[in-house]
């Protein structure tokens, strides 16, 4: 069979449209019966000189004469560039410190309570400041459990959130003011999968987070070697607004939860304004039902926290109930800047 027109290799996508328009009427025919013996249904086949007649089978043959040379491949697509993954990070305190979101600090997420009374929640709607809606669920958590999410936090904020964390289960309750023995290890086990196992929903202002406070680990039995994840949604916590943790003063005071809490809660504030006896016993998620058992255990928290150097002096109003407290110079220097902010002055009426 004599061909029509010399092999001109086309690398454009209708490469075979192009070259059946320029071969004569038996070289159609030809590739019409290989489109036919690959599977195109003969009642369909037309072999006239339109476009419109050769692009329906021209496809069944095009491997064959790419294989032929009458044809070129079509120049490959570039490949889109893929996106680079965002890198979420924790921001880097300083080594003395700790650092814990403000909403988490000025609620009752982590109890001021004993650890046996602990009871499970569903999304339950947990004490919070004014403005800010936090919801819980899980076993419940108290101030133990937020000492090992800020020591997890404090490892984490030199890696990507995401990402493991590696450590030993020795060093890390050290790092507790524990001792390396099977009876912490067991205890710091249950405490990371009280924090694994439950989820807090924070909505402040228009944005609502919903996450997990740690979003996975990983022990060796034999070694005690551990690896965290953390929920890179966590950052967002911190974007709305985050206090240091003076660590040093918060080992002085363990064991005592209502100074825990008091001394988080006092450290998310650079001038703490008096609050009611009434208002600390809802935030701070305590247990007494009795008002005047609360205040005398809130009488002997805030003398815990002034032996500890995290305030300087205190007072309950015994008329009004509200309690003052002077923090001195433990307020950090970021917190003393926005003291001596000039504040904003009101526009003047017109």
């Amino acid at each position: 069979m004599t061909q029509a027109t010399s092999p001109t290799k086309d690398n454009r996508p209708d490469g075979p449209i192009r070259y059946l328009l320029r071969a004569d009427d038996d070289e159609r025919r030809k590739w019409g019966e290989r489109a036919v013996a690959l599977g195109f249904p003969r009642e369909q086949l037309r072999t006239g000189s339109k476009l419109v007649e050769l692009v329906p089978w021209s496809k069944f043959v095009q491997k064959e004469m790419l294989e032929q040379g009458l044809i070129r491949p079509p120049d490959p697509k570039p490949e889109p560039e893929k996106p680079t993954a965002k890198i979420i990070q924790l921001p880097l305190w300083p080594e003395p410190v700790h650092a814990v979101p403000n909403d988490v600090l000025r609620s009752a997420l982590f109890a001021a309570i004993q650890g046996k009374t602990r009871r499970f929640m569903k999304m339950e709607i947990i004490a919070s400041v004014e403005g800010v809606t936090v919801k819980f669920t899980g076993e419940q958590l108290d101030q133990s459990d937020l000492d090992v999410w800020e020591q997890a936090l404090h490892l984490m904020r030199q890696h990507p959130l995401g990402t493991e964390c590696s450590f030993t289960g020795g060093s890390f309750l050290r790092l507790l003011g524990r001792a390396a023995g099977k009876n912490n290890y067991e205890w710091l086990k249950s405490s990371l999968n009280r924090l694994l196992s439950s989820s807090v929903e924070i909505t402040n202002g228009r944005k609502i987070v919903g996450t997990k406070f740690l979003a996975g680990y990983e022990i060796d039995e034999i070694t005690r070697a551990f690896k965290l994840t953390i929920d890179p949604k966590m950052a967002k916590l911190y974007s709305a607004g985050w206090s240091v943790i003076d660590w040093e003063q918060r080992q002085k005071i363990r064991g005592k939860p209502l100074a825990l809490w008091l001394h988080g809660d006092l450290a998310s504030h650079a001038e703490p304004f008096p609050r009611k006896v009434e208002t600390l016993h809802r935030l701070c998620g305590s247990k007494d039902k009795l008002l005047r058992n609360f205040k005398r255990a809130l009488q002997k928290a805030l003398g815990d926290l002034k032996a500890c150097g995290a305030i300087t002096d205190w007072k309950i109003d015994p008329t009004t109930n509200l309690v003052s407290v002077d923090r001195g110079a433990a307020i950090t220097d970021s917190q003393r800047r926005h003291l001596v902010k000039p504040k904003r002055q009101p526009k003047p009426k017109t």
